[in-house]
């Protein structure tokens, strides 16, 4: 565990992160909602009837996108509050150095500190420009 931070702080972070997973669920069952709807129906068939199906793939797209990214947040919040369980909370994954307290206050899911964050971000990012 962090040494850095105090229980205070962990339960803080414990609750923000709390809050954050039923905004999540609420976002994600609305989405599913909003993706079943006799209105979203509507958007597609007009859209067919215009002879775009592209632009009512792109909307479905989008739908599943936004809950695909939900859904990662949510197992992110998830494994930190598992590691909130068993003591390894606030230590980076690749470095296993404590994560800054400010960026867990910022970032309470983090998995690793920024340094290790931003080369994470370098190595693994995929350059992918428009295809319209």
């Amino acid at each position: 565990m962090n040494r850095n931070l105090q229980n205070k702080q962990l339960e803080s972070l414990q609750t923000a992160m709390r809050a954050r997973q039923t905004q999540l669920r609420e976002e994600i069952r609305q989405a599913l909602v909003k993706s079943d709807s006799e209105h979203y129906l509507q958007i597609a068939d007009s859209v067919r009837e215009l002879e775009d199906e592209s632009f009512a793939d792109l909307i479905v797209d989008v739908g599943l996108a936004e809950i695909d990214r939900d859904l990662d947040e949510l197992r992110a919040i998830d494994a930190a509050l598992l590691r909130m369980a068993d003591g390894s909370y606030g230590i980076c994954a690749a470095c296993d150095r404590p994560i800054d307290v400010k960026r867990l206050n910022l970032t309470p899911q983090a998995l690793r500190c920024i340094d290790c964050q931003t080369i994470f971000e370098r190595t693994h990012f995929q350059k992918t420009g428009h295809t319209l």
